[in-house]
This record gives C-alpha cells, sequence and structure tokens, in this order.
C-alpha cells in the first residue's frame, strides 16, 4: 500500500482523529442537501416540468453505485485527496494520482461558486447591494470560517444543516397542510409519452439533478480526521445518500403539486416562493434558511478542496507550502485560502449552470476512473483493511456503465 506521506514530512504536524459518525453524516448533509435543493431545483423544473422527480430519482439512482464503491474504498484507503489514492492504487500511475486529485478539487472548487450564486440570488431579496458585492462578501466569509479547527467548522456546518432540513420539511408539511395532491404530482412523475422531447429535458435536468448529490463523496476528504474510518466513513456515506434521495423527492414532489411550473421556473428564489405559497406566511423565514443552507455548502466544498489540495501536497505533487497545516488549527490554511481565491475568481467569472454542469460532468469521470480502479483493486486481491464494507464484484462495473450513460444522455440533451 503506499504512504500517503512524503519523505520528509514525517515530523511535520497532522490532522488528527476527532470526527465520530454524527459529524460524518452532518458533514455529508451539509454539502450535499443545502447545495443542490436550494440552489438548482427551479432549473430542473423548468427543464423537466412535472417530471422533475423523476429526473432527480435517476441521479439518485446513478449515484447508488459509485457510493458503494466508495465506501469500500474509503476503507481500504482512509486519507485526504482520496479518489487520487484510489486510482494510484487500482492503476499505480503518480500521473492520474495528480490528475484525479486535481479534478476533485476542481469539483469542490467549481461547485463552491456555484453555490455562491444560489446564496446570492437568496441575499438579493433582503439586501439591495450589486450581485458581485455580495459574491465577493459570501466566498470571502465562507473561506475564513473553512480555515477553522475541523470539529469547529463542522460543528458550525451542523448547526446550518438541521435548520436547513427543517425548512425543507417545513415546506412538504405545508403542501401536505395546504391540500396539494401530493399523492398525483408523485405519480405524474412518470411520463407516459415515449416523444424524444420529453426524454431529452428529463436527461438534460438529470444531470444537472446530479449536482444536487454531490456531496457524500467529500465525505472522504476527512478521512484522516475521522475516528475508526473503516466502518465510520462507510455508514456516513450510505446514511448521507439515503436522507438526501428521500429529502429531494418529497420537496420537488411538494413544490410541483403547490405552485405552477413556469411560476417556480421565473424567480431565483423559487423555494422561498413555494415555501410562501404552501404555508401562508412571509418567504423572509425560508430566505433565511437558504441562505445558510447555500452558506454551509460552500464551507464544506471549500473545507473539501483545501483537503485534496494539502493530500496531493503532502504526497509531494504540489508544492509543499499547500501541505502547511496550521499550529492552532490544526487545518491545511494554506490550501484552504488557495481553493477560496479561485472560488472567487469562478464566480465572478461565469453562471450558475455553467458551473453546476461542469461540476457534474468532472465528478461523472472521476467516479468513472473510482470504479474502474475498484475492479483493479479487487483483481489484485488485496485484502481490505478490518471492518471494511466490501461491494459486491458487480457494483463497479455497474457504476461505470450508470455514469458514463448520464454523462452522454445529459450532455447531449442539454
Amino acid at each position: 500500500m503506499t504512504s500517503s506521506t512524503a519523505p520528509g514530512r514525517e515530523h511535520i504536524p497532522r490532522l488528527k482523529r476527532t470526527l465520530t459518525l454524527p459529524f460524518v453524516v452532518f458533514y455529508g448533509l451539509g454539502v450535499t442537501v443545502g447545495a443542490g435543493i436550494y440552489v438548482l431545483i427551479g432549473e430542473v423544473i423548468s427543464r423537466a416540468g412535472p417530471y422533475a422527480p423523476l429526473s432527480f430519482l435517476i441521479a439518485g439512482f446513478v449515484m447508488m453505485f459509485p457510493a458503494a464503491a466508495f465506501a469500500e474504498l474509503t476503507g481500504r484507503l482512509p486519507y485526504a485527496a482520496a479518489e487520487a489514492h484510489f486510482v494510484e492504487a487500482g492503476f499505480h500511475s503518480k500521473r492520474l494520482f495528480l490528475i484525479v486529485g486535481l479534478a476533485v478539487a476542481v469539483v469542490g472548487i467549481i461547485s463552491s461558486a456555484a453555490i455562491a450564486h444560489g446564496a446570492v440570488g437568496y441575499l438579493s431579496q433582503l439586501i439591495d447591494i450589486a450581485p458581485a458585492y455580495l459574491l465577493v462578501a459570501v466566498i470571502l466569509i465562507t473561506g475564513i470560517i473553512s480555515g477553522f479547527g475541523i470539529r469547529e467548522s463542522i460543528a458550525f456546518a451542523a448547526l446550518l444543516t438541521v435548520i436547513e432540513i427543517g425548512g425543507l420539511m417545513a415546506i412538504v408539511g405545508g403542501a401536505a397542510l395546504s391540500g396539494s395532491d401530493l399523492t398525483g404530482q408523485a405519480v405524474d412523475m412518470v411520463p407516459l409519452s415515449l416523444s424524444p422531447g420529453v426524454w431529452a429535458g428529463i436527461a438534460a435536468s438529470s444531470l444537472l439533478a446530479f449536482f444536487a448529490f454531490i456531496g457524500f463523496e467529500d465525505i472522504d476528504s476527512i478521512a484522516e480526521e475521522t475516528v475508526n474510518p473503516q466502518k465510520t466513513l462507510a455508514r456516513g456515506i450510505f446514511i448521507t445518500l439515503i436522507v438526501s434521495v428521500v429529502i429531494y423527492i418529497l420537496v420537488v414532489v411538494a413544490a410541483l403539486a403547490a405552485v405552477p411550473v413556469a411560476d417556480i421556473a421565473g424567480t431565483e428564489a423559487p423555494l422561498a416562493l413555494v415555501f410562501s405559497q404552501t404555508t401562508g406566511f412571509s418567504p423572509l423565514t425560508i430566505t433565511l434558511i437558504a441562505i445558510i443552507a447555500t452558506v454551509n455548502g460552500i464551507i464544506v466544498q471549500i473545507i473539501m478542496a483545501g483537503r485534496v489540495i494539502y493530500g496531493l501536497a503532502n504526497r509531494g505533487v504540489l508544492p509543499a507550502i499547500l501541505a502547511h497545516v496550521s499550529d492552532r488549527t490544526q487545518t491545511p490554511v494554506v490550501a484552504t485560502g488557495i481553493a477560496t481565491a479561485i472560488v472567487l475568481v469562478l464566480a465572478l467569472a461565469f453562471p450558475i449552470t455553467r458551473l453546476a454542469e461542469w461540476t457534474s460532468a468532472i465528478t461523472l469521470c472521476v467516479f468513472i476512473m473510482v470504479c474502474a480502479a475498484l475492479i483493479q483493486i479487487k483483481k489484485s486481491g488485496t485484502p481490505a483493511p478490518a471492518g471494511t464494507f466490501i461491494a459486491p464484484v458487480w457494483i463497479p462495473y455497474c457504476g461505470i456503465v450508470a455514469c458514463a450513460l448520464l454523462l452522454v444522455t445529459g450532455t447531449l440533451a442539454g
């Protein structure tokens, strides 16, 4: 097994194992739930219409296969920049280690920029300041928070996660109490038409909906700070993905049952509109929760990107300064600062949908490489550490096919 530390760095301060399962789950839910559903639900519904719940279901189904692969591989190789370690272990290639590691960091950075746009969309409902200034403020503040100690950062993110999930459940409850036909809407999400146009819309929106599920794989970025990673990381991955799928389907069905598609697609704060329509309350409450959710998503993605950059530098494939760990916070502050700076540049340069689509496409490519790496590792017969979740042999093959199909069909349809 390859070492996770570059020669000559054995006595430099390392990350500390302090995170238990609740912290891991809240980290996963924070980066997954808040980011996608609050930011992109309007765009997904505008593309797929009443079939939007099916788009989320397809995206969640595709995620199940790489999730199982990640659950096994995080037990085998519990390191920061984990995807890069997975691919290196499978193909014995330092070049692939660097390419995949950089791709994962880029995913975190680009998705942070996309989520920042969503945060500004909700903030603009309350603050009359130019969006560019709001973008700068949001990204700089979240970057600073991301540089705090890992337990402090994730504890803060956990609090925000509880609030944002509560807001989503309020939308579902409001729709149910208002008499909206949730059951009928759920049935209608499956199209009876075989029209190519209908399925093209579903395919394009599924690629965008996939962005909403990106997050469970970021759990591996805190592997070096997790207690008993063989068991804790796998459990955290599965819990995060299952809870996310259930919440997304409920929220999208509730939104469609309560508010016309055109109205949802035409606003920059879609869930604020749905909340006011279903509960009769001021949209201020859900707007504040949406701001919390999106800010939370930026924090955890920057944390992930910083840890991946740190992991690459710690192996000696990036400049050593990027592996610097603060004595006070025990966090990779230089890598986190670099990630924050790049997020700011991308957010100012590109729109949210372009950033989200790039994030989904790069993530699917990484997932394909990770599944292929697991196939090679299984073929080698390398034993896994005690307590590691072992995925069935067919899982990585299905993961490659499912991810490739979503990538190709979604890209062509878009």
